[in-house]
């Protein structure tokens, strides 16, 4: 349990949702930046979790002999997320127990959380020199324990106590999910876990001519997406933005 102390868990945020972050449970987080067209960006993160959530993540950290201020620790959840594949700098300062924001850059997005040098990952990034291009990102329940693998198995561990489908497989509806966690825990944290969002606003290197899964104006793409499908990936998660 001294994942749980030291709050390593919430790495898994920043590895699975769109082209920069991903999301563990009942949290709540918003991603802005820029993506340039070789491949790199920066974007601003804030994330926090859910009372019900905190509460029974202390409860299991003070069961397992943790103990500490922050449900979330900025500084080591950045420390964690920096040695991913793609990622240049992490910067996170806590704005309270359960909550973080700060800085992330990307230094090769097509290589974000890739599982090996030459091997397909998740994201797909195509940008010819002469301009234009296009960025895909594909969430399926094959990709995701590969996915997780690279980011901590401290993430494992904690997302099988939460018995999400995304690390144990297991073939299951949203509805069935969200059954089994209320029957575990309480249906309190079901429904935070239900009620979790992600949202991104990205912009791109030029203006935006198709975008899947999300709206966009100009050179600006806007995501908004539920945890709870990232967590069951009942069907693949499917987001593609094509610029000129």
């Amino acid at each position: 349990m001294d994942f749980l102390k030291r709050g390593h868990f919430f790495i898994i945020f920043f590895g699975a949702a769109l082209a920069v972050i991903t999301g563990l449970s009942s949290c709540t987080a918003n991603i802005s930046g820029r993506l340039e067209q070789g491949g790199g960006g920066e974007f601003t993160v804030s994330a926090s979790l859910g009372p019900r959530m905190a509460a029974l993540i202390r409860s299991l950290g003070a069961a397992g002999g943790g103990s500490g201020d922050f449900v979330l620790d900025g500084a080591i959840i950045a420390q964690s997320m920096v040695a991913a594949p793609g990622v240049e700098s992490v910067s996170f300062r806590n704005t309270g127990p359960v909550a973080l924001e700060g800085p992330v850059k990307i230094a090769k997005i097509g290589d974000f959380l890739a599982p090996a040098a030459g091997k397909k990952g998740f994201i797909t990034f195509e940008a010819p020199r002469a301009g234009g291009g296009r960025l895909s990102i594909n969430l399926n329940r094959e990709a995701g324990p590969e996915i997780l693998s690279l980011v901590s198995t401290e993430i494992v561990t904690y997302l099988e106590a939460l018995m999400a489908p995304i690390v144990t497989g297991e073939v299951l509806t949203k509805a069935q999910y969200l059954e089994a966690l209320a029957s575990i825990y309480n249906k309190a944290v079901a429904d935070e876990v239900s009620g979790g969002t992600i949202r991104a606003a990205i912009d791109f290197p030029g203006p935006i001519s198709a975008v899947r899964g999300g709206t966009y104006t100009g050179k600006k793409a806007e995501f908004t997406i539920p945890l709870l499908d990232l967590l069951v990936l009942e069907r693949p998660l499917i987001y593609e933005v094509t610029w000129k």
